[in-house]
């Protein structure tokens, strides 16, 4: 692999990560065209039904280097697709442009694609090279590819916890333990997803908004799991800025409803209803959700193995006594430094693809 290859391919990762929350249910994706050891153009995926990275990068070329195009490399952050539906194929522009050669850091598992965009190229004579930074690629394409492949939405476990692992206080209370800068990211997170979920518990105790409302970027859908449709209407869920999921067991009747929300009534006593409330809001069009807790909702999607990542910052303050943070199968990836808190960054490796 060569070194050059490896720092264009972080050039489209940057690129495609400015996609984040845009382009639901797509994935996002960055692009790069290159012409002796000179960047020519560049683009990413910017919105749901608009060009695709490919033809931003294309597009984005000055006319005195066009006619560097038949002699550049393409670098795209995932397999450039082959089907026709919002948008043109993209393996189309690659050989209107007679672009000789495409790296690719991994396969769009996409069932009308999965390697038929690299098949087509190859047949055409196009050298393609595929696997650069392979792992950083996947897990910035996973979302999509968790969606099209297991019909349900990437999954991201989130709380706050004490620095000796407690999670709240006995007494269910509003208690918070991160500081602003962490809050601030939460918010960011937030704006990089489709959905945010509660329990009812947290619903009830804390009266979130679920909004991003502390940096500028989309706001995400509300979900909160209220079995018997008991919760009050006058909460911050039910305020109707939001569109709002409300998940029920199935023999709740309907009442009345708030304005901006829908209420699905798929779950089902057993441990089996984080897969069924995964595979309703996959139907919704939710392709990436925030689990934010508590710690019984938390707890139900970590046993029923429904999750792919996990994000726990960890606060300087001791609680003492307090109700235990949930325990994770496996031992943190990454971590970073957040002020005086601290970042742990989990993933579960079993639904990793």
């Amino acid at each position: 692999m060569l070194l050059e290859d490896q720092r264009y391919m972080q050039r489209a990762f940057d690129l495609a990560a400015l996609g984040k929350g845009k382009v639901s249910p797509n994935p996002i994706v960055g692009a790069l065209l290159v012409y002796k050891g000179r960047i020519i153009g560049e683009g990413y995926h910017r919105a749901y039904g608009e060009a695709h990275a490919e033809v931003n990068a294309v597009g984005s070329v000055q006319p005195e280097d066009r006619k560097h195009i038949p002699h550049a490399t393409l670098y795209v952050s995932l397999e450039p697709c082959n089907i026709h539906r919002n948008t043109p194929p993209c393996t189309l522009l690659i050989l209107r442009e007679r672009i000789p050669r495409v790296v690719i850091s991994c396969l769009d598992h996409t069932p009308e694609v999965d390697g038929s965009g690299v098949q087509r190229l190859r047949d055409a004579g196009v050298e393609v090279v595929v696997g650069v930074l392979e792992e950083q690629g996947r897990r910035l394409s996973n979302i999509r590819n968790t969606f099209v492949q297991q019909c349900r939405p990437y999954v991201i476990l989130k709380w706050g916890q004490s620095a000796d692992g407690q999670f709240a206080p006995k007494a269910q209370q509003q208690f918070w333990l991160t500081n602003a800068f962490s809050k601030r990211l939460v918010h960011k997170w937030r704006s990089e997803v489709d959905g945010v979920l509660v329990g009812y518990q947290t619903a009830l105790t804390d009266d979130p908004r679920l909004s991003n409302r502390l940096f500028n970027g989309p706001q995400p859908k509300r979900v909160v799991v209220d079995r018997k449709g008991s919760l009050p209407t006058d909460l911050n869920i039910f305020d109707g800025s939001l569109t709002t999921f409300v998940m029920t067991d199935k023999q709740v009747p309907p009442k009345f409803i708030p304005t901006n929300t829908k209420v699905l009534p798929v779950l089902q006593q057993g441990g089996a209803w984080p897969k069924q409330a995964l595979q309703a809001l996959a139907d919704q069009g939710v392709s990436a959700l925030i689990v934010e807790g508590g710690e019984k909702t938390l707890r139900a999607f970590i046993e029923s193995g429904c999750w792919d990542e996990a994000r726990v910052i960890e606060a300087a303050t001791f609680m003492g006594e307090g109700r235990p943070a949930p325990l994770l199968p496996v031992a943190p990836d990454q971590s970073y430094r957040l002020g005086g808190d601290q970042l742990f960054w989990y993933f579960n490796s079993l639904n990793l693809h």
